[in-house]
């Protein structure tokens, strides 16, 4: 019986979040002037999905936002894993402040940094580049503390085991720690990944030609700020083909987020 209202509670949980996807999915198939009349009457097409293609250059968008996506989430991924274990593993003087610098910054909220971002882009040359809707995301606080905690837990014995196998540092971390790291990595993969994928503010600041704009940019050309009315159809549309690289990259890191790697590492 408790597994009944277990699994229960666990469907309409499941339900509840898919409801909104749902609607958003049926709105886009159902035109701008069937929406908010009778769903029974709602004859459906694919005409939004058809008109999205033709009002925007969505193909360019969605490279653009999976170009900034993935580069990010690699960079970010990299310097945070280097950045966590040091932390966890190397005495060095004002590591503790500097860590605790790290951490404040996670405080901090990120629209306070986005005038002296902005000014650093334009001194660079930046503006209107990969170069800054990339590079301002790879370095963040929370990526560090995650590591650093992760790697805190992770057994000296197998690191030990590696320096007598003649590793040295760095390779102790990429062959031993790093591997077994997948399940951090996964879970900091995933939250950068889908953060910079539905960043709208930087992306809107730092560029001002079509051909750099990101998908989530490319969204508000059907909004009603930006014409007459708002494009229901094919804003929904243009939801739902942003949604779809974010449901594939969890579906995808999902078995590292169950699965331990370490377990069965060591054996007492």
């Amino acid at each position: 019986m408790k597994k009944f209202f277990l699994y229960l509670i666990l469907i309409l949980t499941a339900l509840s979040m898919l409801v909104p996807f749902m609607l958003m999915f049926l709105i886009s198939l159902s035109g701008n002037e069937n929406i908010f009349i009778d769903y029974k009457n709602i004859n459906l097409s694919l005409f939004a999905y058809k008109n999205v293609f033709h009002s925007i250059p969505v193909m360019r968008y969605f490279l653009n936002s999976l170009i900034v996506a993935s580069v990010t989430t690699l960079g970010q991924v990299f310097v945070s894993a280097l950045a966590g274990y040091g932390f966890a593993r190397f005495e060095f003087r004002g590591r503790e402040v500097l860590f605790f610098i790290i951490i404040l910054s996670m405080i901090v909220p990120p629209q306070v940094n986005i005038v002296p971002l902005f000014y650093l882009m334009s001194k660079m040359g930046w503006i209107n580049s990969y170069q800054a809707l990339i590079v301002p995301g790879i370095f963040g606080g929370f990526g560090v503390f995650l590591m650093r905690q992760y790697f805190l837990g992770f057994s000296k014995e197998l690191e030990e085991a590696s320096r007598l196998d003649g590793c040295n540092c760095f390779q102790t971390f990429y062959k031993v720690a790093l591997p077994c790291a997948l399940p951090a990595l996964a879970v900091l993969s995933i939250f950068t990944f889908v953060t910079s994928w539905n960043s709208f503010m930087w992306p809107l600041i730092v560029t001002n030609t079509e051909n750099m704009r990101t998908l989530a940019v490319g969204l508000t050309v059907f909004k009603g700020s930006f014409r007459e009315i708002t494009l229901w159809g094919e804003l929904m549309a243009c939801s739902c083909i942003c949604s779809v690289p974010v449901i594939l990259i969890f579906i995808t890191g999902q078995k590292y987020l169950i699965n331990n790697p370490m377990s069965g590492a060591l054996k007492e």
